[in-house]
Order: structure tokens, then sequence, then C-alpha cells
């Protein structure tokens, strides 16, 4: 059965309006005719923003697909008069970006079916077309980063990983080139090697690579895997440990924007640069006092094997100089210090200050919202360590992720074309606007549109 609902920005006057007006939130829903109607109450100037819209967007579709509707319809000429401060074409782009995402779900192991996804039909001018087609790639390719954050570890592991990767950048402009690990022994990998160590699944280094055009900067984009975390012989302690699963957040970030740089046919020149591990207790596993040393020549002791992410990291850092990129953005759900220092809506991020400027105006401006963080040099010493070049950890309580920020800079060529994003703290969410209670796949719209605005900029 077919159950059809239309959404309005303007109300008519009388008690209908009085009655909205007086709802709680940002809009209401009656039943008028045989239809749903959703009215949106007027949203102040000082309030439109473009994630305002994603987010009212996703309310809505979220809020009708339990109300079994099948089909919305909106007229988006009506967005002129609702977000009057707002480009049109990017209000539309925003609200169809929204609107998919509020729908997403994930419920490959839930015995009931899913919700009904509700079909958007917006009567839209010829001319934003493909502002409609881009917000639905938009939205698709944040999906496909959920995905893979949300899949369960015994499907999702470091031997599965680069497949489900081949197969969604099939017939696609994404060269995808996996290194196994005998590959890995002969690159001196030795992060991911020593971290694997416990795993019954082999660990590999996966590099996608979209030359949409190559005489722009190449930009590499590097993304921890880890496809459960225990801990390793630090073992973690606590009484539900399933979100560990999303330890390989950075590494859907990346596949997330190759994917949507490569559906756009930007014109950008990028690599994804993913390193894939589980991080295991057994009788082979990573020792605290065993001693990494690095291609680069650094070595490294591990003080504790729960600060893995960094140490997989420097791989994928010293492999983008090898690749001789322009610019470099590591990306990693690192340090629980991030969550303390900023909470679950925004990501810390370190660097040249020119930079993270601009990757701060991105997420501004696409809602995944960044923050820039210091890399205080004082803080360098408390990496120090008494038998190698310096320790994985630091030896003081405080700054834990500006520390692990420092132990990643030392394996940067030139850290002025290099960001850290810490992810931590925003990887999962509550059920709000264009969030389920999952995973977020927060990254992938920041670092395309990063790497679209470095690539427009020169």
């Amino acid at each position: 059965m077919t159950r059809e609902a239309e959404v309005r920005f303007t109300c008519p006057e009388g008690a209908l309006k009085q009655y909205i007006s007086d709802l709680t939130g940002d809009y209401g829903v009656t039943f008028e005719d045989g239809r749903v109607m959703v009215y949106v109450k007027e949203i102040k100037e000082t309030e439109q923003t473009y994630d305002k819209v994603r987010q009212l967007a996703g309310d809505i579709a979220r809020d009708l697909q339990k109300q079994k509707v099948t089909k919305a319809t909106v007229a988006d000429e009506q967005f002129k008069e609702a977000f009057s401060k707002l480009d049109i074409q990017k209000v539309t782009t925003a609200f169809v970006e929204g609107w998919e995402l509020g729908s997403y779900q994930f419920a490959s192991y839930k015995s009931k079916e899913k919700e009904g996804k509700v079909a958007l039909h917006l009567k839209q001018g010829a001319l934003r077309h493909q502002a409609v087609k881009e917000g639905n790639l938009r939205a698709e390719a944040t999906a496909f980063a959920r995905d893979l954050m949300n899949e369960i570890p015994s499907k999702l592991n470091p031997e599965t990983f680069p497949e489900m990767l081949k197969d969604a950048f099939a017939n696609t402009e994404v060269e995808v080139v996996v290194h196994n690990k005998q590959a890995l022994e002969k690159m001196e990998m030795n992060g991911l090697l020593a971290v694997n160590r416990g795993s019954k699944h082999d660990p590999a280094f996966i590099e996608l690579h979209y030359e949409g055009d190559r005489s722009k900067p190449l930009i590499a984009l590097v993304g921890k895997g880890v496809t459960f975390d225990t801990g390793g012989i630090s073992l973690k302690s606590g009484r539900n440990l399933s979100d560990m699963r999303m330890d390989m957040g950075g590494a859907a970030a990346v596949a997330g924007a190759v994917k949507l740089l490569a559906s756009l046919d930007a014109k950008v020149n990028v690599v994804g640069l993913i390193q894939t591990v589980e991080n295991m207790p057994d009788s082979n596993s990573l020792l605290p006092g065993d001693v990494i040393q690095y291609k680069n020549g650094h070595t490294v002791q591990v003080g504790n094997t729960d600060a893995e992410g960094r140490l997989i990291l420097a791989d994928g850092l010293i492999r983008a100089d090898e690749l001789k990129a322009d610019y470099i953005v590591d990306i990693a759900t690192l340090t629980g210090a991030i969550a303390y220092a900023l909470g679950p809506k925004v990501a810390g991020i370190f660097g040249e200050e020119s930079l993270t400027a601009t990757m701060k105006a991105v997420g501004d401006a696409n809602g995944e919202f960044v923050w820039p963080m210091p890399l205080i040099d004082d803080y360098e010493k408390d990496l120090k360590s008494d038998y190698a070049d310096f320790s994985n950890i630091s030896n003081q309580s405080y700054g834990g992720s500006i520390t692990a920020a420092l132990f990643l800079r030392r394996f940067v060529q030139d850290p002025s074309k290099w960001i850290h994003v810490d992810i931590a703290g925003v990887m999962e969410s509550k059920e709000e606007g264009y969030y389920r209670a999952s995973a977020t796949g927060f990254g992938a719209r920041l670092l395309a549109d990063y790497a679209l605005a470095i690539s427009q900029e020169n």
C-alpha cells in the first residue's frame, strides 16, 4: 500500500499554524485528506546553515519512515523562501543528502525487515538536477563508510577488507592495489607486521589510486584500519567492546572519500592508503617493551600495545612520502583524549595553520565539524625512551591527543603539508538529524571536500 506525504515550508494562517508553532521541534506532522502533511516552522535567518538543512531533512525522513510513508513530495522552490540567505543549489544538495542519510539503516543481522525507505520526490527546476544528483552521491559515499564501520569483525577483517574494496571499486576509475603480508615484509612495513602478530588473519596495505587530473598535486589520504581492537596484550577493559569494530573508521573515511571523488568525476589526484590489521592477544603478539624498527630508520619502543593505531599509521605516512605526495592527511580513531577535549560533535585536527584553516572551513560547510588543536613542541620530550629513539606513548598523563600527533609528525618528511585528523570522539552517534544510532561515516565528505578545495587552489 502506498502512503504518501508532502513537506511544506509554509503553513496556512489560522488554528493549524498556531498548533504547529506550539509544537516542540522544527516541524509538525498532520493528516489531511488521506495524506500525511509535514509543516516546517519558519527558520530564523541566523539559524540558516547548510547543516541545518541536512539535520531537518534527516529528521523528517526518519520520522516519515517510522510512520511507514513510502513517498514524500517537496516543492524545492520553497527552499528559496525558507532559506533565503543560502544558495538554492547547495540547499537542494544538502536536503537530499540529509534525507538519504537520515533514512540510513544497518539491519543486516536483525530478524525483522528493515523499515521501508521513503522515496523523496523533488518538484525541481531543470537547473537543479545536478544538485539532486550530487546530494545522492554524497549520501551514498557516506553510507558506504557507515556500512564498513558497522560491519561485524568476523565478516570484515584484514583479509576480507581488501576484497570488499575491490568489489566496491570494480568498474570505476579507481585502481585498487593490495600488498599482502609477503609484500609488506619486502616493503619493511614493520609497524603493520608487528601489530598484527596476534591475529589469525594476515595484515594488508591497500592503495586506492584515483587520477581525475594528474596535473593536480597528489593528495595522500592515510587511514587507520584496525578491524577490531582488543588492545592486544595491553587488553582493554569494559562491559561492551562491540564498538571496537569501528576502530577502522579512518580507513572507512578514506574509502568513502575516494568513492565520492570518483563518482563526481572530480578533477583531483588522490591516493588512499589503508593499513588494515587486527589487534589481538596471542602467544605471538607484540609485547610491551618490544622495539619496532621502521623503514625510515626510526626505532620505537612499544610502551603499550593499545596505542597501536599510530604504529601502523607510521607505515602509511612513510608510504605517502615514497609516492611523493604533495599533501598528506591521516585520519584515525586514535585517542580517547580527543573525545574528552572536544566531545562527540567535533573532531580534532593538527597541522600547519593555513591547511587546518582550510579544513575547518570545509567542515563548517559540510557538517563534519573539526577544530584545530595545538602541536606543542615541548611535549616531544614526553615520548622519550631509554633504549629506542622514542616511545609510542607519552610518559605523562596530559595531552594524549597532542603527543599522538607529535609521534606521527616524526614520520612525515615535510610536516608543512600534513594534517592529522583524530575522529575517536565522533565515530558513532545517537539518533538525531541525519545520523542513526550507529557509525557516523565521519570523514568521507570531509576528506573529499578538502581534496577538492586543495586541488582548486593549485
